[in-house]
């Protein structure tokens, strides 16, 4: 297992089968892990990126089998913040060091591009040395262009499964991996930083999901890799589906490291959730960035795509405080720069 862990390191690359093996087995695991973290010290030594994540609706149009702010949830608490209080989310996070703001939301009619730019442009003009990264599904090329000149400068959109079959049995009709991946190639196009990712553990996924996953990663060479476990929710068909196993999601990112050494990928907040520690360890496996919620603790709780989301009840002041300290605890440091893919240098 030594060899293959080392052959990917040279080579960023294995053929399919011997993924499978890396994949699948935890031989040598710590292994793996040691080797993706000492490649993302030499691009970016102890240094963690933060982003303030400002979750500001969850009305979304879609139906997603596996997602708690699904249209037919109808036990869900539907809220949107207004204009003001976006902007107030990001005067505190600045004050906090926060310089990337995040702007998550279902896709919500309700906000029109007018109202995305207008929001952009303002975030922009009062905070011009911060990035804006939006995640808010799949738009039009025209949509993601708007955007992008109101100064918009990142975009994530997660493609969750690269396997057609899958993403048919994740996702009703009106849904398609062709659009989806349409859109992100449009984003690239336009000139966005962008970010995409998947589940790990979903619903009917198998090893070759996972492998279709990397090599449509390998086309794409996105700036941001975002991965975590798939969690249920009760409120969806795949209520009774079982969550998906941490020490798979931290092999894949370890290997996504070593796939995409200087990519930017979260210790997401999925993985905090289903181990206590599981953001330190995702760190530890090659992880990068971390996102501390800057969103009112009034809704964040009705932002809840799986169950158990942790840090729902925390003060902006406190959530940033307790991941300083979890980053810490592994030996590295939280940093307020920035963070482009492009200021990655190599330390070694």
């Amino acid at each position: 297992m030594m060899n293959l862990i080392d052959d990917l390191h040279k080579n960023k690359d294995l053929p399919d089968a011997q993924l499978k093996e890396i994949i699948e087995s935890d031989e040598c695991e710590q292994e793996l892990f040691e080797k993706a973290d000492g490649i993302r010290q030499s691009y970016y030594g102890t240094d963690i990126y933060i982003r303030g994540l400002i979750e500001f609706t969850n009305y979304c149009k879609n139906n997603c089998y596996y997602c708690g702010i699904r249209r037919e949830n109808k036990k869900v608490k539907r809220y949107r913040l207004g204009k003001d209080e976006i902007l107030s989310c990001c005067k505190q996070g600045y004050a906090l060091g926060f310089r990337t703001f995040v702007l998550q939301g279902g896709e919500d009619g309700a906000f029109s591009d007018e109202l995305i730019c207008d929001i952009v442009s303002k975030i922009k003009t009062l905070y011009p040395d911060c990035a804006v990264t939006l995640s808010l599904g799949e738009k039009s090329h025209d949509s993601y262009n708007a955007y992008f000149k109101a100064g918009a400068d990142r975009y994530l959109l997660r493609h969750e499964t690269a396997n057609a079959e899958h993403y048919r049995a994740l996702h009703p009709d009106s849904m398609s991996l062709e659009n989806r991946k349409k859109c992100l190639w449009d984003l690239k196009e336009i000139g966005y930083a962008v970010g995409s990712g998947f589940m790990v553990g979903s619903p009917y996924q198998t090893t070759e999901c996972l492998i279709d996953d990397l090599r449509f990663l390998q086309e794409l060479q996105p700036d941001m890799v975002g991965i975590g476990p798939y969690i249920s929710h009760k409120n969806t068909p795949f209520s009774d589906h079982k969550n998906g196993d941490l020490h798979l999601c931290l092999r894949l990112i370890a290997i996504i490291r070593l796939m995409f050494p200087d990519a930017l990928i979260p210790a997401t907040t999925a993985l905090g959730t289903i181990d206590k520690r599981g953001r330190e360890l995702g760190l530890t496996a090659g992880a990068n960035v971390v996102m501390p919620n800057l969103s009112p603790v009034n809704v964040r709780k009705q932002y809840e795509l799986y169950d158990n989301k942790i840090c729902v009840y925390e003060g902006a002041a406190q959530c940033r405080g307790c991941l300083e300290n979890r980053v810490a605890s592994v030996g590295y440091h939280m940093v307020t720069n920035i963070g482009n893919k492009n200021s990655a240098k190599k330390y070694v």
